[in-house]
């Protein structure tokens, strides 16, 4: 039985990875991330790997499509600003039906903004990282342990529906230490018959791309690629429900916020408030139906984020209109504290009876 041990956050997304099957990692430094690819420079040549420093986010993105193409477990990181530069390549993998693990670890914004913890960057993953009709699968982890939990989650499910998948994470998450129990490594890599690792004159060739000059192709594959992300919402949905079954103040939150409202809840017990949680696990397949099933109880909704006002997008349309749904965040960097949502469930409290 493996034993926890203590780490940080970015290093264990990086040995996670490694004990995944991951042997190529393309990045480029950005706090707060930069010790996940410092910590793949020392690991990944000791179990046979490659790791390279890219010259920039261009390069490292276009370096994970070829190392896709040919059919390994592939991994680049960086944050936010750094992500943006990589959307190019992720349209062009998932254009060419290619598996790859990208990791953001969150910093403020827009542009340069700061280093400091942020989730503004939800619209990004599940919404627009690059021109297109595409998605991508995206978690969010809350706790350390759900970071190696999720890197396995991320190479299996990139793999399996052969489309790029995003760990979303943030600063805070990234720099700080709990225990973790390590998952045991993979023995082997699911086979890819799809990949361009050369025929030997006994199959045909196999050909990745994305480029196709009639529409009506295009459009075909497209068609197909979305009948595939409507069997991924149907069947990869991920929460968490905290204290939900009863709760007239139902909040929504993920990552780290959720650490903060978790805490909020349990004061807001004490003080006689029905306050629960829900913590979705993917923000790309949101997790509609459990918000849907609180629906029936709930008097009030509240999204709690660390931005101004994105995650609160997708909650109203799973409601529906059925539920009055609020947001609280703080952004730039600023972390909610328990108190400042225990306010919020306060006051919503009570409207409870309105």
């Amino acid at each position: 039985m493996a034993e926890k041990v203590l780490m940080k956050g970015n290093e264990v997304l990086a040995e996670a990875a490694l004990r995944a099957g991951c042997r190529f990692f393309f990045g480029y430094p950005i706090t707060p991330q930069t010790e996940l690819a410092a910590y793949m420079s020392k690991r990944m040549p000791k179990v046979g790997g490659t790791y390279l420093q890219a010259e920039s986010e261009v390069a490292a993105i276009n370096m994970v499509y070829g190392a896709a193409a040919a059919g390994a477990r592939v991994m680049t990181s960086s944050s936010s600003p750094g992500i943006s530069l990589k959307g190019e390549g992720v349209s062009y993998m998932a254009g060419a039906d290619l598996p790859g693990v990208i990791i953001n670890v969150q910093r403020g914004g827009p542009g340069l903004g700061g280093i400091q913890p942020s989730q503004s960057d939800y619209w990004q993953a599940t919404r627009a990282l690059g021109h297109g009709d595409f998605q991508m699968i995206v978690f969010a982890p809350s706790t350390v342990q759900e970071m190696a939990d999720c890197a396995f989650d991320a190479f299996d499910a990139a793999d399996k529906y052969r489309m790029p998948v995003m760990i979303l994470a943030d600063g805070m998450l990234g720099q700080m230490m709990e225990p973790v129990k390590l998952p045991e490594p993979r023995e082997s890599a699911p086979e890819k018959p799809w990949a361009t690792t050369g025929h030997q004159n006994k199959r045909a060739h196999n050909i990745v791309n994305s480029l196709y000059l009639q529409a009506e192709d295009l459009e075909r594959y497209n068609r197909e690629r979305f009948e595939r992300y409507d069997y991924i919402k149907e069947h990869e949905q991920r929460a968490e429900e905290y204290l939900v079954e009863d709760a007239d103040i139902v909040i929504v939150a993920f990552g780290a916020s959720a650490r903060v409202a978790r805490s909020a809840v349990m004061s807001a017990r004490e003080k006689g408030i029905k306050a629960g949680l829900i913590r979705p696990i993917t923000l790309w397949p949101f997790p509609t139906k459990t918000i849907e099933a609180a629906c029936s109880h709930a008097k009030h909704f509240l999204s709690v984020e660390m931005n101004m006002g994105q995650m609160v997008d997708d909650v109203r349309l799973a409601v529906n209109g059925r539920v009055p749904v609020h947001f609280f965040g703080r952004t730039g960097g600023v972390i909610p504290t328990p108190p400042e949502v225990l306010a919020e469930i306060e006051k919503l409290n009570g409207k409870a009876g309105e």
